[in-house]
């Protein structure tokens, strides 16, 4: 009887040894690792960005391609630039803040997203003309997932460059196709808004865009078989260029009022 006590608690001590043992090397590789994830991060942040802005160059790598790239904030109530951020902002993060971000009214999320960060990254491409290119981050609600990326735009700050995203969970071959080549493709060239109008009407249609059509160079095509998938990216990019994202940011920086 003693013999199978002995036995029992040198397995429960084995046991709880290897368990500590392992919770310190896991804990130690979550340390030692975090600053590689962190860089990671930061690498895949600037590689989306130079991919919506249409930036490639495989002699260079992405920091150096990335140098040409201004970083700045954007208070979206007033639509001007701040630099009233704290370090090492992270807007998704604030978005849920209670003093950096605030809850949207039903009635104007259209992009389902119910918390919008107050002020915003924005990222700007710049000569001696003025601004070259502006990337905007972007995200709202598809089918299954939010979809975060980012909308580039020329100086004019009306025709598409390029759209990306980044991150979602959208059925691979349907809504998946957001990452498609041949589709994002369609983006470039395409208008934001209506000559005159401050209201986006850049968006996707039901199958295939007519060119001949009036509009068609607002248009872009649907996904095929993900029509919630396809709602939702038109509404992010409405909601976004819209009055309740950067319009009034877009509408200053036309006036030289930023």
């Amino acid at each position: 009887m003693s013999a199978n006590k002995d036995s029992i608690g040198k397995t429960i001590t084995v046991a709880t040894l290897l368990c500590v043992v392992c919770s310190v090397i896991v804990s130690a590789a979550a340390v030692l690792l975090k600053p590689m994830q962190v860089a990671n991060k930061d690498l895949d942040r600037k590689t989306n960005i130079l991919a919506a802005a249409g930036i490639v160059d495989s002699s260079k790598t992405v920091d150096e391609l990335f140098a040409q790239i201004t970083t700045k904030y954007v208070d979206l109530e007033t639509g001007k630039f701040t630099t009233d951020v704290p370090a090492k902002y992270d807007a998704k993060k604030a978005a849920k803040d209670p003093q950096l971000g605030k809850a949207l009214a039903r009635n104007i999320d259209i992009a389902s997203i119910k918390y919008q960060a107050k002020v915003m990254p924005v990222y700007l491409i710049e000569s001696d003309k003025g601004i070259d290119k502006l990337i905007l981050p972007v995200h709202g609600y598809g089918l299954w997932s939010t979809l975060y990326g980012f909308l580039a735009v020329e100086g004019d700050l009306n025709t598409v460059i390029g759209l990306g995203f980044y991150s979602h969970a959208e059925t691979p071959g349907l809504g998946g196709e957001v990452d498609n080549p041949t589709w994002k493709a369609l983006w470039p060239g395409k208008k934001v808004y209506p000559q005159g109008s401050v209201e986006p009407a850049l968006g996707l249609v039901k199958g295939s865009v007519d060119p001949a059509k009036k509009g068609a160079e607002h248009q872009i095509d649907g996904l095929s078989g993900a029509t919630l998938t396809s709602n939702g990216v038109s509404n992010l990019v409405k909601f976004w260029m819209g009055k309740n994202g950067y319009a009034p940011f877009l509408t200053n920086l036309k006036a030289g009022e930023v």
